[in-house]
């Protein structure tokens, strides 16, 4: 979408105070030194249930970790009144964490490398303003908070919170993702497709080893893989329409121990992502034709691992356009930016497969600093991003009850 905030030159009014600013930044430190992996978010749960409740928000726990928190007319209660859902990814990931700041990770080789504490935190902070709103002026409905487990492997957690009732009710969806190619004070908008398909997959190969010496005389499993990991993508980029952007990409290549022996076994594993639905929805099988196409003249029997990961998000329209004047009351004007569609994956797009919605951008990198990546354990964010996370949150579920 093209956004036209000099259309819209109201003075930014959805700050946190100063006080209830520390605090979620407070929360964003204690989860970046604790993080914990998919499924595993024991404590997180335990900190976010703990801050909500103290504050007299409603909490409900899920059966797996995570928790639904609500506030606002008829909050933890089964009435039907207007309901808007917001949501973040509470998980961490499996990756060391290389900074030096003081609430760098406690536990080895986990990291809060995409930014998810600061997704939970600017959530927290939205609750918590959204909760003394409505101690001065009770809302005019509900908003749901879903803290969500789970993001960061396939099959997400969304479909858990979809199961256990989180979507039951609600008219419409929002989240945000950090975004360390914005500044700091900037809120990336776009309507339509925000980030791609992604899959997961491992394949295989198994044959009888041998001398290095003979291959002739055995199957050469190493260079089977080779030719997988290579010819695969290579084809693929002449089996599907090259505007669905599809990117076979492999994260691991294992296979033997030795120098001069052939293994009987090894794998490959990586993802692939593309922007097109409609081309997805063929990946799975074609994926696996070519690999066994790839691998029948080496002698080598193949077994493809394919797991259907999650469809592009898809922001609509209308909630495009509510979440991007939400946020120039909180940013300002000229903050709120048009982004591009990303090959990144998002377990939100299950929401939106249900409900209408829509996932901002929120800056995280300081004006003229360094810049870092998602999913490297260097990653560094301005944390002033996590108090304007939680005013861009809570202005857009005030803005989609007003709707």
């Amino acid at each position: 979408m093209t956004v036209h905030p000099q259309t819209s030159p109201q003075p930014p009014v959805h700050r946190l105070p100063d006080a209830l600013a520390r605090q979620v930044v407070a929360v964003r430190r204690d989860l970046h030194e604790h993080p914990e992996l998919s499924w595993a978010e024991e404590r997180t749960t335990a900190v976010v249930s703990r801050t909500l409740e103290a504050a007299g928000v409603h909490v409900r726990r899920l059966a797996t970790t995570g928790l639904v928190a609500e506030v606002g007319a008829g909050a933890g209660t089964e009435r039907r009144v207007p309901t808007v859902a917001l949501r973040a990814d509470i998980d961490a990931l499996p990756v060391p964490d290389l900074t030096t700041d003081p609430w760098r990770s406690r536990t080895e080789g986990v990291a809060h490398a995409c930014g998810h504490d600061v997704h939970t935190a600017a959530l927290v902070g939205a609750a918590l303003v959204l909760a003394q709103r409505h101690a001065r002026e009770p809302l005019q409905g509900r908003v749901r908070m879903l803290f969500q487990p789970a993001e960061e492997v396939m099959p997400g957690g969304a479909h858990a919170l979809v199961e256990q009732g989180g979507l039951n009710g609600v008219s419409s969806i929002f989240a945000l993702h950090c975004d360390p190619a914005l500044d700091v004070g900037q809120v990336g908008v776009r309507e339509g497709p925000i980030t791609a398909a992604a899959d997961q997959i491992v394949v295989r190969l198994r044959g009888p080893g041998g001398h290095t010496s003979r291959p002739h005389l055995t199957s050469d499993l190493t260079f089977a893989l080779a030719k997988v990991v290579t010819d695969v993508p290579a084809a693929l980029s002449r089996r599907l329409d090259p505007r669905a952007g599809a990117s076979l990409v492999w994260g691991y290549v294992r296979a033997g121990a030795a120098k001069n022996v052939i293994p009987g076994t090894g794998e490959a594993g990586g993802t692939l992502r593309m922007l097109w639905i409609s081309e997805w929805a063929q990946a799975r099988a074609l994926v696996t034709s070519l690999v066994h196409e790839v691998v029948a003249p080496y002698g080598v029997t193949a077994e493809v691992d394919y797991v259907r990961g999650v469809p592009p998000v898809v922001n609509t329209p209308a909630a495009t356009a509510l979440v991007a004047a939400a946020a120039l009351t909180v940013v300002g004007p000229d903050q709120v930016v048009s982004t591009s569609q990303s090959l990144g994956g998002e377990d939100f797009a299950w929401y939106l497969a249900d409900v209408p919605g829509a996932m901002a951008r929120l800056g995280t990198a300081t004006p003229g600093g360094p810049r870092y990546d998602l999913h490297r354990g260097d990653l560094r964010i301005d944390e002033r991003a996590v108090a304007l996370g939680a005013g861009v949150l809570a202005a857009t579920a005030l803005a989609a009850l007003a709707d």
